[in-house]
């Protein structure tokens, strides 16, 4: 096996690890025994756990999913598409997580445990996307198609819909589409309008009438 191989094995063992047993309950060890290899190896490709911990967020943040959603993003906020924008960011979420078994598990446990891959995640991923969203909101406020509103109270209320319902069908499968049994673009859709709906500004949505 190449080295190249062997770092992304390694990865995929750890990552399969971590989101099943925690950051706690998982130790190099385990992680060299179930990749087949001594720990010597381990520390040869990651030299510190930090490394083995950023590897992680470059792995999931430079999947094929996220580019297609940082460059669909990208476009419709050139364009001031503000239905493109919502509903592409709520549409790549969902089928991220749909596809990826360990992703939240990943960040929850991290999150749980006070595991510093949690403020990693956070800094680097979600606040940036956090900040860009509320900066895109508060120029179409200023451009009068949002009504006056805190942008990253916004933000939070719209990540929270998406997320939240990643969750339930990650974590509660067919007890959670019982209540709720969509695709994640009709999903994406429909919490697309809920948001839309409260933010847009009353003249825009007189017009739009």
């Amino acid at each position: 096996m190449s080295a190249e191989n062997r770092r992304e094995q390694i990865l995929d063992v750890a990552i399969r690890l971590f989101s099943q047993k925690g950051f706690r309950g998982t130790t190099t060890k385990e992680i060299a025994l179930a990749a087949g290899v001594n720990e010597a190896i381990i520390f040869r490709h990651f030299a510190t756990k930090r490394e083995l911990y950023t590897a992680i967020i470059d792995r999931k943040c430079c999947s094929t999913q996220y580019q297609a959603m940082e460059q669909a993003l990208h476009e419709a906020m050139n364009r001031c598409d503000d239905r493109q924008v919502f509903e592409s960011i709520a549409f790549h979420i969902l089928e991220f997580h749909e596809q990826d078994d360990t992703a939240l598990r990943v960040m929850l446990y991290s999150a749980l445990e006070g595991h510093e891959l949690a403020e990693m995640i956070f800094r680097t991923h979600a606040a940036y996307n956090f900040r860009r969203l509320a900066a895109y909101i508060k120029q179409r406020t200023a451009d009068g198609a949002f009504r006056r509103m805190d942008p990253m109270t916004a933000v939070r209320a719209f990540f929270g819909m998406v997320v939240y319902h990643a969750q339930i069908n990650k974590f509660f499968g067919r007890d959670g589409r019982e209540l709720l049994n969509i695709t994640n673009r009709q999903a994406a859709a429909r919490f697309t309008d809920l948001f839309l709906d409260g933010v847009t500004s009353p003249e825009r949505e007189a017009k739009r009438r």
